[in-house]
């Protein structure tokens, strides 16, 4: 029965905002809002077993849906467990509110029992968290808090102590409709005339394209058309830009392949479309343009000739009528070979006698995994070498998604994404590419999966290695240290808490256990053993780390494949036109 709580105008605020469930672990001060939950209808409590697991479902039902994902903590520890989802939902734009509850205000500043500091703990987290000292002030600051989530999009803190939120409400709830900061962003004209004379002067340019690029695939392909460039990718560009393009020539960075390196480097003039990369080591230093929403990141990681604050799409058709077409392909077309020449020669080093390898190569595994999984699956990826199989052997199609702590990088990410996205899109696959050292983390995510019914395939890539580690310090040439531990029948472990399971531990059977797995209407977890020395280098290294490897005695180095891309490479070297 309605009591009229700032907890239920809470709520019945959230739920005109569109919010229709909040992800936490109940108790202690979170118990007013959590009983607000139970008594009004329209919104439902996703129980997890870590408030962290709440944060990084929140942030992945925010990028699947678009919408605003909410999450809670506790006092204290529920606000701390928070603060790790947080940051990959901050870094990743997702538009998520967590509701952070207190102790009681009056005993704020006596060094009370499980007494944090809410607004400086969430500092660095949101740029938006504010303290409810009076009833009077909800719902004003929960509808200010929805609309910077939404407005960033980001993260927004509401600090809500624990008496408050039991107090008589004073008026209604707002109903006042949200908007989300969809408004595009046009580029200046001189800045537009600018970069037509950038492209003009120059002979041989390269397009690099970051998650920017989302809505901009078309004109990034007409570009890449009129100029005859290449198209290199983010990993995060990766699903928007890759599909239909016959110009690709793939990725840098520590997870890169292809000739992307050389495409930038060779280029005369580099133009980067809506990306961030934060390794510029990798990016040349000089004849760089970039384009990108938010001024504040332009020039951030090189020098630049020109920077251009404009929505890449928009800005791409300002373009149109300014920049002449190009007949000249010798570069595109020298990138495109070594492009494939790459692809080519790292594929042939999981394919040779793969029917006989075991521990089954996990390249192999991914490989398989792309190729079975439904055209619109959405992929959840665990920091680390699962990172390296998504970049190198997920196919996008424009209708996947790839979902990960990309700009975070934190482990065991990859199930708790996965359980927000189960909640996003419940009519697609989802599927979590975990590493066993992210999983063991936070373990106790498979009851909540359990629990919910939540038809999540949780594929394991199971080498009972921190693998990214080893490759770390291989690359500085120590012996791997502290980075194994003794093999976990995960399968056992997933069938214990009442989840159907599926260990592999042979190459050929990886691909009936995904068929059964992925079109099963019910939560699955495939064990499969991999092998821990199938260890992927970048696609660019440098003689220091060339040495390390040397140094490095005793473990296997594999370079990774890349899937079904080479195919792609082929059929671009045959269709791209001859003058």
């Amino acid at each position: 029965m309605s009591r009229n709580t700032v907890a239920e105008q809470l709520v019945r605020t959230l739920i005109s905002a569109g919010v229709t469930r909040i992800y936490g672990v109940v108790g202690d001060s979170l118990n007013p809002v959590v009983d607000a939950v139970h008594e009004i209808d329209g919104i439902e409590w996703i129980h997890v077993r870590n408030e962290e697991t709440a944060a990084f479902a929140a942030s992945a039902q925010a990028q699947v849906d678009g919408g605003l994902a909410v999450c809670a903590g506790s006092c204290g520890p529920g606000n701390t467990h928070l603060v790790q989802g947080l940051y990959d939902a901050q870094r990743s734009g997702a538009p998520v509110l967590a509701l952070a509850s207190h102790i009681p205000s009056h005993q704020i500043g006596t060094g009370f029992f499980q007494e944090t500091h809410p607004e400086r703990l969430f500092s660095d987290v949101t740029e938006f968290r504010e303290l409810v000292a009076h009833p009077k002030q909800m719902p004003r600051l929960a509808r200010i808090a929805i609309q910077h989530a939404l407005g960033a999009p980001g993260v927004a803190v509401l600090v809500l102590p624990g008496d408050i939120a039991g107090e008589k409400a004073v008026g209604p709830a707002d109903a006042t409709p949200v908007t989300a900061g969809n408004a595009v962003s046009q580029p200046a004209e001189e800045d537009v005339e600018a970069l037509a004379r950038r492209i003009e002067s120059a002979d041989r340019i390269s397009l690099f394209c970051g998650a920017g690029v989302r809505d901009a695939h078309s004109e990034v392909m007409d570009l890449a058309e009129r100029l005859k460039a290449p198209v290199g990718h983010t990993l995060r560009g990766k699903e928007w830009i890759q599909y239909d393009n016959p110009y690709d020539v793939g990725m840098i960075g520590l997870l890169g392949y292809g000739a992307c390196y050389d495409a930038l480097q060779g280029a005369d003039l580099t133009i980067l479309l809506g990306c961030d990369f934060p390794y510029d080591d990798f990016l040349p230093k000089k004849n760089v343009v970039q384009v990108d929403h938010d001024p504040r990141r332009l020039g951030r990681r090189v020098p630049l000739d020109l920077g251009v604050q404009g929505d890449v799409g928009a800005t791409l058709r300002s373009l149109q009528g300014r920049i002449r077409e190009r007949t000249d392909v010798r570069f595109l077309d020298e990138m495109l070979r070594r492009h494939e020449r790459a692809l080519t020669k790292v594929v042939d080093a999981y394919t040779r006698n793969i029917e006989h390898h075991t521990p089954i190569h996990p390249e192999y595994v991914a490989g398989i995994l792309d190729d079975v999984a439904p055209d619109d699956t959405v992929f959840t990826v665990d920091t680390g070498m699962n990172n390296v199989w998504a970049a190198r052997y997920l196919t996008p199609n424009g209708r996947r998604r790839v979902i990960g702590s990309f700009t975070h990088g934190t482990m065991a990410n990859a199930l708790p994404h996965a359980i927000g996205a189960a909640y996003a899109a419940p009519e697609r696959r989802i599927v979590s590419m975990s590493g066993d050292g992210g999983l063991s983390m936070l373990l106790g995510e498979l009851i909540t999966v359990v629990q919910h019914r939540l038809p999540i395939t949780t594929v394991v890539f199971d080498n009972s290695s921190l693998g990214m580690v080893r490759l770390e310090m291989m690359v500085d040439g120590m012996p791997a240290f502290q980075t194994d531990h003794p093999p976990v029948d995960y399968a056992a472990i997933a069938e214990a808490i009442g989840m159907r399971s599926i260990r592999v531990e042979r190459p050929t059977d990886v691909r009936a256990a995904f068929e059964d797995a992925l079109f099963a209407d019910e939560p699955v977890l495939v064990d499969v053993v991999t092998d821990p020395n199938a260890l992927s280098v970048p696609s660019r290294i440098t003689a220091g780390q060339v040495t390390g490897f040397a140094l490095s005695a005793g473990r296997t180095v594999l370079q990774g494949g890349v899937g079904t891309m080479i195919d792609m490479a082929r059929s671009n070297l045959r269709n791209i036109p001859r003058p």
